[in-house]
């Protein structure tokens, strides 16, 4: 059985929306970071949350336009968004 975790997106105010899953906070920062604008030079700033837990993750977060793999299938575009994302801190809730 896989150990999928919920990790929940948390704003500059504390207000939780959105969840995204992986078997590592990073796994979801990338999945939240594809949905962002934040560029490399101005990256986003993403809190996740751990459920059950009051750790966040902060993680910069960007995505650039690059070209799609040699083997992509059919309806696949010639280009796609890829993000990234550089693990900045754990913050611990009160």
């Amino acid at each position: 059985m896989s150990n999928t975790r919920n990790f929940v997106l948390r704003d500059e105010e504390g207000n939780e929306h959105g969840v995204f899953t992986g078997k590592q906070p990073r796994q979801a920062a990338l999945k939240a970071a594809n949905r962002g604008s934040g560029t490399k030079s101005k990256p986003d700033i993403i809190r996740l949350r751990e459920r059950g837990t009051k750790k966040v993750h902060v993680f910069k977060a960007w995505k650039e336009i690059v070209a799609a793999p040699q083997n992509r299938p059919d309806w696949m575009p010639e280009k796609i968004s890829k993000p990234f994302v550089k693990k900045e801190k754990i913050e611990k809730l009160e």
